[in-house]
């Protein structure tokens, strides 16, 4: 079944010359909110009256984008495409022996949630007599639960449970957001101060989700008291280093993305959420433009005048002129520009931007915050995808803190890259806004409240009654307020997805040697002669213990370095850099260049400065270790 929708304002668009508009609108606040004090959501519904003011003037054609409602089983289909294993149905030139490896180093909960799309799609197949060859991958699992599963470094991952139920309820101790009798409160006074709990990224979030259920069922989600605040998660120290969104070479992020999408589905099973991805089919595109625009056409033509760039130059431009304003204006993001000024400016950008003759002195602060927010909510597709809105939207419905922050961790690595970017970037935004919250009276929950409608609206139906309205409204400020104010911890990769690429790449490249002798036999070439070059030519040279590193742009092009227990990323680079004049050492400090793992059981992984060596290479003896520069 088909849907036609516009992302953006059309909801507003719609209601607005539908039969029921001269009743109370849907977004217009009930008087059970007259009672509400200061945390109250009165940012958030006083932003939805000014989208509807500026939709009313904006009357203009948009990319029109239906959303296909799948059909039995073809979502399953579709989502088994996306997890790389499209080649259980023959449909994929893909090597299924790379899946089988690559089924081969899921965990329990992970193996379940590939084991029930099967078996959705072959009953499905077998409803419509399509003949289909699908494997019963259940034996592969099944060797799974006969012997524990081992990381790439040794250990189990099955058993290794780090301390996450060392902090167990504090995360859940309190609600940012509540829907009770109509009533929506918010329960993040700023100056309670939080409690602290570790994110286990060592373990499949939903290996942790199963063992903590026995122990969670009384737990709801329920107003804890008004003290109640957001734990400060923090990330444990892991000694082989952190990895960043951006720190993996494409085609281990690709194994990444796969896995991040089967665990998500895991975690969802396991808490008895429902994952429905939508499919949008576009009907009429703009391929020009700035506003209403696809962000992936936007970035093409934008890498045409900038190359590299990896945000919307627009979307650079608008918040560079709010900060040019100074972040200490009051209320800004709140405060709106005029409908009619920004109607003008829009089609005056439109014109002028790309020739370089738009006068950027014309836009008032608040115009430029109201431009940013119109930008947004005119994306044909939603910023947070198509696919993935009802997911981000369904993390309300988890019932802890932690819960909410693995499944939006997941959900942003499955981002497309420009998306994630455009993403972050606004994030890194608004906390520079909140910064200035003393000056500014912006706290992190006015700017959730005053954004979550710009970022959630294509969520909020027409039909819902006023109770379901609060209860969306509430959920989608909580997300937003959640990716605020944890934005570092859910750009981070979870070492448990890390440690099964780093599997995979072991498996295969172990099944490429063997297959590889083979072909050498065959060819009666001397064995010896051509397995010598699978060692670098450095290792002859350097002693146990000591590693060598290279520096192909910097004065000192290679160095072997001593390991010891306490060196890290950070002291090797310090030691090139000592190396180098002190003008370019200071260029360098500034974070251009970092030292990188490439090979072994990983594509390329950029370090963190405090990655220890010596129990990294400990995890891949045979990678080696490169001073570069940093992409774009």
């Amino acid at each position: 079944m088909l849907s036609s929708r516009r992302h953006g304002h059309y909801n507003m668009n719609q209601e607005s010359t539908a039969p029921r508009a001269a009743e109370r609108p849907p977004f217009d606040r009930s008087s059970s909110q007259d009672s509400l004090d200061d945390l109250s959501m009165e940012d958030y519904w006083t932003e939805l009256e000014n989208i509807k003011k500026s939709s009313e003037s904006r009357q203009q054609d948009q990319e029109v984008v239906v959303v296909k409602e799948p059909d039995e089983g073809e979502l399953e289909e579709e989502w088994l495409k996306e997890a790389g294993l499209s080649n259980l149905f023959g449909e994929s030139v893909d090597d299924p022996q790379e899946s089988m490896v690559f089924l081969s180093t899921l965990t329990r909960t992970q193996a379940a949630a590939v084991q029930k799309r099967i078996e959705t799609v072959s009953q499905t197949l077998r409803k419509k007599n399509k003949q289909h060859h699908i494997p019963d991958v259940r034996d592969i699992f099944a060797q799974q639960k006969e012997s524990k599963e081992k990381t790439p470094d040794g250990t189990e991952l099955q058993s290794v449970r780090t301390n996450e139920n060392k902090y167990e309820g504090k995360d859940d101790q309190s609600s940012s957001l509540i829907v009770a009798n109509k009533d929506l409160v918010v329960l993040v006074p700023e100056d309670t101060p939080a409690s602290e709990a570790d994110i286990n990224l060592e373990v499949s979030f939903a290996e942790q989700a199963v063992d903590e259920e026995e122990n969670s069922k009384d737990k709801t989600w329920k107003n804890k008291g008004c003290d109640a605040s957001l734990p400060s998660f923090r990330l444990p120290k892991d000694k082989t280093g952190t990895t960043k969104i951006g720190d993996l070479a494409s085609q281990d992020m690709k194994k990444v993305r796969r896995l991040a999408l089967i665990e998500l589905t895991a975690l969802y099973d396991v808490l008895g959420i429902e994952l429905k991805q939508q499919k949008a089919v576009k009907i009429k595109t703009k391929d020009s433009g700035l506003f209403g625009v696809p962000l992936t056409t936007l970035l093409e033509q934008d890498q045409r005048k900038v190359p590299g760039t990896r945000i919307p130059l627009i979307f650079q431009k608008l918040i560079s002129r709010i900060e040019e304003g100074g972040l200490e204006t009051e209320g800004l993001l709140r405060i709106p520009g005029a409908a009619m000024r920004i109607k003008n400016l829009c089609q005056e950008l439109e014109a002028k931007f790309y020739e370089g003759t738009f006068n950027w002195e014309n836009v008032k602060q608040h115009d430029a915050a109201s431009l940013l927010k119109l930008f947004i909510r005119e994306l044909p597709q939603p910023l947070l995808s198509v696919e993935y809105l009802k997911a981000f939207q369904a993390v309300q419905n988890l019932s802890s803190k932690k819960q909410q922050l693995q499944a939006l961790n997941l959900l942003i690595i499955l981002l497309p890259d420009v998306n994630r970017d455009t993403l972050k970037a606004l994030l890194e935004f608004l906390q520079r806004v909140i910064d200035n919250k003393g000056e500014n009276k912006m706290t992190v929950l006015n700017v959730a409240m005053v954004m979550a409608p710009n970022l959630f609206m294509c969520q909020l139906g027409l039909k819902t009654s006023e109770q379901q309205e609060l209860a969306k409204a509430a959920g989608t400020a909580n997300i937003m307020l959640l990716l605020i104010k944890y934005q570092k911890l859910l750009w981070t990769i979870p070492k448990f997805i890390v440690n099964q690429v780093r599997k995979q790449n072991t498996e295969n490249q172990r099944k490429e040697r063997k297959a590889m002798k083979k072909l050498l036999k065959k060819m009666a070439y001397d064995r010896e002669k051509h397995e010598k070059p699978d060692k670098s030519t450095n290792d002859a040279d350097v002693p146990q213990g000591v590693i060598r590193v290279q520096a192909p742009h910097l004065s000192k092009v290679s160095m072997a370095i001593q390991l010891t227990e306490e060196l890290k990323a950070s002291d090797v680079l310090a030691r090139f850099l000592s190396q180098e004049s002190t003008g370019v050492a200071q260029t360098l400090k500034k974070g251009e260049v970092s030292l990188y793992e490439i090979g072994g059981n990983i594509g390329e992984r950029c370090l963190d400065d405090n990655t220890y060596m010596k129990d990294l290479y400990q995890l891949n003896p045979n990678a080696e270790w490169v001073i570069k520069s940093k992409p774009l």
